[in-house]
């Protein structure tokens, strides 16, 4: 028998049947079906339903991309200058940040504590729970500055090319124009950076000792006189979110709670601090609810998107050393790859253990007209939009509200387009990070004879130009093990030939680069590519993965490992079915909560630009919890949860042909059932469900139940769209946990 009613069932199905009334009002009925069925036929109704579209309503959403470009804004982006010689500059490894000393924090005018009004500049809020009332240390503090610098992608010479991949003019600050054909050296990229750098600091952490860092906002001073362009927060503030720290509201960093509390408004101005508590201590003090990788990023409502594409990401590894399960030396516990170094001001590294941020970008061309609603809106009256911006040529280019969503075309890791890592001959653990703003990336490990070409020199044009090189010849040569999802440590280690990575998930991995997949060994010199296989030409979707109509031409190199020496190896590969961290149980009846769970359906909008991305047809209101579509029981419940319950919580992707990557805040989740069957053994599309997480991939028209618990704290949280295009066009809701 279904779980579903045959309400809910009619509700998933994406077979044409019907049209619903409100989306033929759109356009009048007769304009908005003949568009939905021309646009279906046009494209074909077998690649419809792989992308989610075989429906009227889908078909009309394919059409409504194409009408909203000619009414609203222009749908149009540069094509980045060609980089010269990719695979040349250095991989960057984040060093750990030194925390400060407490001869000194002790003596800022307004040291942190756990007393009244010690939490913020503004003295108005205390922390929750301080670590004395879980019987841990008082924090470790670190102080980070958010500042106004400039960041350089590659150090190489660049060909500045049009969207047919032909050499063009370019420009400079001085209103100069190169004639096409003219190598150029790229201009900085003005960022808002933690410590004024991107990636910002790594701290690492470990569970038992918790942190407190002080934000402090100084991103008014501009020492460097750079041009801020049109994008970032126009009043210069800031809102700092741990993804997924479990953490009080006052230090989750969430508009839900900045809009009533604390400072009152979207983020932390210029000349304010907040001290973000991280108490580093697993949900109900549970050791099965222990994570591994964190990251942190700007979450300043409706411009989130935009603050971290500027610059605003920082990496948070946390390191577990009970019984040294997971501490960082290879020689305890679980003998992960890891070779720590205690550093004498209490930090410490880990060698061998590489957090790996990757973020595409796109460069101004100095011809494409910078346009979009914000320019209505009065945000950036420097820039005089709509205007083409010839003195920005070759610095980040970022569109606000796209259509397709935005993507870029270049590839970086750590900051750094097509880096380079020498490896030694032995096992790695890799901490993969997604901070895109939607692009979603399936990774390979390759071999190449021949090396990377440029698309360029390929011949593709335009969509096929993103990535800048490929790999023609790439043929798969080594495998992953997967150790951990963005929840921490699997149950037991997957074996992957490749892994998907959507935008603010984490994934971790053991490279080991002494023998490839076949049992032959690996010799000094060789050359392993981390190849992206996932073609996403806009921020929709992607046309072509491993699950979806394989591209076998399309192999962009984003990462190269290049073999040296033998080094001392004391890691262990987990062995199949070896336990890494058990899941905590589900009840038994869960089953039975599925009548009374609360409904949560995300979807576009057919009202104005600014709430193109609505949940439940609600844009986010920060005053406020959402309410749940009606459930089974005839109940429309709203997202307040009790201290300390669990419940059921459902997903659902409205269709239209986007994807969502779909993040709750302060607790991870198990994903119980997935298109309306149970997958809590596993789902052979998402094979990370069978562990813990913070973000639901949600395919075309999918829906998606999980598990969830409300501990340890109560307030205001936030769930939404890790598409930050859509998060910032009011895909958010808020939710509470209540006494």
């Amino acid at each position: 028998m279904s779980e579903f009613s045959p309400e809910e069932q009619s509700g998933l199905m994406s077979g044409a049947q019907s049209v619903r009334r409100r989306t033929l009002l759109r356009l009048g009925a007769a304009s908005g079906l003949g568009a939905a069925l021309v646009a279906a036929r046009g494209v074909g109704a077998p690649l419809l339903s792989a992308k989610g579209l075989l429906s009227l309503d889908g078909a009309f959403a394919e059409t409504s991309t194409v009408l909203g470009d000619l009414l609203f804004y222009v749908e149009k982006y540069p094509t980045s200058p060609l980089i010269l010689s990719p695979f040349t500059d250095p991989l960057p490894i984040p060093r750990a940040l030194a925390p400060v000393p407490r001869s000194t924090y002790s003596s800022w005018a307004k040291p942190p504590g756990p007393g009244v009004g010690q939490q913020n500049s503004f003295e108005n809020e205390q922390h929750q729970v301080w670590p004395s009332k879980i019987r841990y240390p008082d924090p470790i503090v670190y102080k980070i500055d958010l500042l106004l610098r400039s960041h350089s992608f590659t150090s190489s010479q660049v060909l500045p090319i049009d969207p047919e991949g032909q050499p063009t003019t370019s420009f400079d600050v001085f209103g100069a124009t190169y004639p096409a054909g003219t190598r150029r050296w790229l201009p900085p990229s003005t960022i808002y950076g933690f410590n004024g750098t991107f990636p910002g600091p790594c701290i690492n952490a470990e569970y038992g000792k918790p942190v407190l860092v002080r934000f402090e906002n100084h991103l008014d001073e501009n020492p460097m006189d750079l041009d801020r362009q049109d994008f970032g927060s126009p009043d210069w503030s800031f809102l700092t979110h741990l993804h997924n720290g479990h953490t009080a509201p006052e230090s989750d960093g969430n508009p839900h709670y900045s809009m009533r509390y604390g400072p009152k408004q979207r983020g932390y101005g210029p000349g304010t601090f907040c001290d973000n508590l991280y108490l580093n201590w697993p949900a109900g003090g549970d050791e099965r609810e222990k994570q591994s990788f964190f990251w942190f990023h700007d979450h300043l409502m409706d411009h989130t998107g935009s603050n971290v594409y500027k610059g605003m990401v920082g990496l948070y590894p946390i390191y577990d050393p009970r019984s040294g399960l997971d501490m960082g030396d290879e020689t305890k516990g679980l003998r992960l790859p890891g070779v720590r170094r205690n550093r004498p001001d209490g930090s410490f590294d880990v060698d061998y253990d590489i957090p790996l941020a990757f973020y595409d970008c796109r460069l101004d061309d100095g011809v494409t007209t910078h346009q979009d609603v914000h320019d209505g809106m009065g945000e950036f009256p420097a820039a005089k939009n709509p205007a083409t911006h010839p003195e920005w040529w070759g610095k980040s280019f970022y569109k606000h509200f796209p259509n397709h969503g935005f993507v870029g075309d270049i590839f970086t890791v750590n900051g750094t387009a097509y880096p380079t890592l020498l490896v030694k001959r032995r096992k790695y653990r890799f901490r993969f990070l997604d901070a895109s703003v939607a692009r979603i990336y399936e990774f390979m490990l390759m071999a190449s004879t021949k090396g990377p070409k440029s698309s360029a020199s390929l011949g593709h044009i335009e969509e096929e130009l993103e990535g800048q090189y490929r790999i023609p010849d790439g043929q798969q040569c080594m495998k992953f093990t997967q150790i951990a999802s963005d929840g921490g440590l699997l149950p037991f280690a997957l074996t992957r030939d490749s892994f998907e990575l959507w935008p603010a998930k984490r994934r971790e991995v053991i490279i080991d680069f002494t023998r490839y997949q076949d049992g032959t060994p690996t010799t000094k010199g060789d050359v392993v590519y981390l190849t992206n296989v996932m073609k996403m030409p806009d921020g929709r979707m992607w046309s072509n993965s491993s699950r979806f109509l394989p591209d076998p031409n399309y192999k962009v190199p984003v990462l190269k490992f290049v073999i040296g020496d033998t080094a001392p190896d004391q890691s262990v590969t987990p062995k199949p079915g070896q336990l890494l961290r058990a899941l905590p149980p589900l009840p038994g009846d869960w089953k039975s909560m599925l009548d009374n769970r609360l409904i949560f359906e995300v979807k576009r909008s057919s009202s104005s630009a600014d709430v193109e991305w609505l949940i439940n047809g609600e844009p986010f209101d920060p005053a406020r919890v959402a309410t749940s579509l009606r459930n089974k029981a005839g109940r429309s419940l709203p997202a307040s949860q009790k201290k300390g319950s669990f419940n059921l919580w459902e997903i659902r992707n409205g269709g239209g042909g986007w994807v969502h990557p779909f993040h709750l805040h302060m607790e991870e989740h198990r994903t119980v059932m997935r298109r309306g069957r149970d997958v809590t053994r596993g789902d052979p599309s998402h094979p990370d469900d069978s562990s813990r997480e913070d973000l639901v991939a949600l395919d075309p028209g999918e829906s998606v139940i999980v598990y969830r618990g409300f501990r340890d704290f109560v307030g205001p949280y936030v769930a939404h769209c890790h598409n930050l295009a859509h998060e910032d066009h009011a895909m958010m809701f808020g939710w509470e946990i209540t006494p």
